[in-house]
């Protein structure tokens, strides 16, 4: 059989620990047989990233910027004790945000629906889109360890030498101190990448902050939503016959939870992370939720919405099976040849990444499926280990 071929290399980041293991037992069972594959590869591996003070990240995003489709494995984001566990030169930064803020675009995740799981939420009938901001917030913060008492400030000076200050506590004793930040054309450009989305694919658009208690920092993000509504897409909403409307965090999860589902709910960066692993939990699992980056000039990266299943990796390094669900890193692959196809005018690209989520699916509809999937299922499931998954896959996708 001749392998499809591409134009246009994809940019592959691979990533760490068990999802690191998949993603090179997915290329060698689903992709390679099947595709001539060409990416150009980055080594987003924390070592790696140790190894070249992180700049293998910064050259990744510069990469998906110049090519415009990249797929992405999941990555440590490490925390003091991988500091210690990786013998570090200093706690890096999250790889998914640098790369997020280089692109400067929004993260929409959406949970992969399969017959025989329903979601926790029994009104839910059909799946929501998180759209989550890429830029800012804590990701992006400053941090500080208050070892006693004094007067801490946030304080802007201008290029004119002009002062803001404005009072955040008068410390009696130890504590913390965060600054954030965010801009005006990364809060604009979220709002256009939303409204846009929502255009797409015809559905309703919710956006929910907390700007009564936050009146500067989320009120901004609250107005320019409403003035690029307002200016820009307000009768091509109307004429699509979907709504766009701005409600409180709180009364959104409230809403969100009464809902049947259908829409997009546009999440501040901190807010979207934790909701978007509520949905995918609530739908079924973290491994069944697809993420991808999309930036307002048109670039695509493709990722897992989970992260690197550390204890399975552990069980995997001592030489024990593992059932771990690869259903989201087959789909960040499929969706980037999908793009790369349809950017690239290559139908056969487009018809073998529809048919490798189908295979999948198939896969599981049939009653074959990870261990995570097959405590959820209602019907017949044969729960298998991560191998014996993806040559299942493979078997009927030829």
């Amino acid at each position: 059989m001749s392998k499809i071929q591409m134009k246009t290399p994809l940019v592959e980041m691979d990533g760490d620990e068990m999802t690191r293991i998949l993603w090179k037992e997915i290329k060698d069972l689903l992709i390679l047989p099947f595709v001539d594959l060409k990416t150009e590869y980055y080594d987003l591996g924390l070592r790696h990233r140790d190894e070249t003070e992180d700049q293998v990240t910064i050259d990744s995003a510069n990469a998906a910027k110049k090519y415009g489709v990249a797929v992405k494995c999941a990555t440590i984001t490490p925390n003091a004790q991988r500091v210690e566990e990786y013998q570090l030169k200093q706690m890096w930064k999250s790889p998914n945000g640098t790369i997020r803020a280089i692109l400067d675009g929004t993260v929409f995740r959406a949970p992969i629906l399969v017959n025989g799981v329903r979601p926790t939420v029994r009104t839910w009938e059909k799946p929501i889109t998180i759209a989550r901001h890429a830029y800012g917030d804590v990701y992006r913060n400053s941090e500080i360890r208050i070892p006693g008492p004094g007067k801490a400030e946030i304080v802007f000076t201008g290029e004119d030498g002009a002062e803001i200050r404005q009072p955040i506590f008068d410390f009696r004793g130890p504590g913390v101190v965060q600054g954030m930040h965010n801009l005006d054309s990364s809060i604009s450009s979220f709002a256009h990448s939303c409204f846009q989305y929502a255009l797409s694919v015809k559905q309703d658009l919710w956006f929910a902050t907390k700007d009564t208690i936050s009146k500067t920092y989320d009120h901004r993000f609250k107005d320019l939503f409403a003035e690029i509504y307002e200016r820009d897409y307000r009768e091509a909403f109307e004429k699509a016959g979907i709504t766009y409307f701005y409600t409180l965090i709180d009364d959104a999860v409230a809403r969100v939870i009464r809902g049947k589902g259908g829409f997009i709910w546009a999440c501040k960066n901190y807010d979207g992370d934790v909701m978007s692993d509520m949905i995918a939990t609530a739908f079924g699992s973290l491994a069944m939720m697809t993420s991808v980056l999309v930036s307002p000039d048109g670039k695509y990266e493709y990722e897992a919405a989970h992260g690197t299943v550390t204890r399975h990796y552990y069980r995997y390094l001592k030489g024990e099976e593992t059932s771990t669900n690869p259903v989201a890193t087959i789909f960040a692959w499929s969706g980037a040849l999908r793009k790369r196809g349809e950017m690239d005018g290559l139908q056969d690209l487009q018809d073998f990444a529809d048919a490798l989520e189908k295979a999948t699916l198939d896969t599981i509809n049939e009653g074959t499926m990870t261990k995570d999937l097959a405590l959820l299922y209602e019907g017949e499931a044969r729960a298998v280990n991560s191998r014996e998954f993806l040559e299942a896959i493979a078997a009927k996708l030829r």
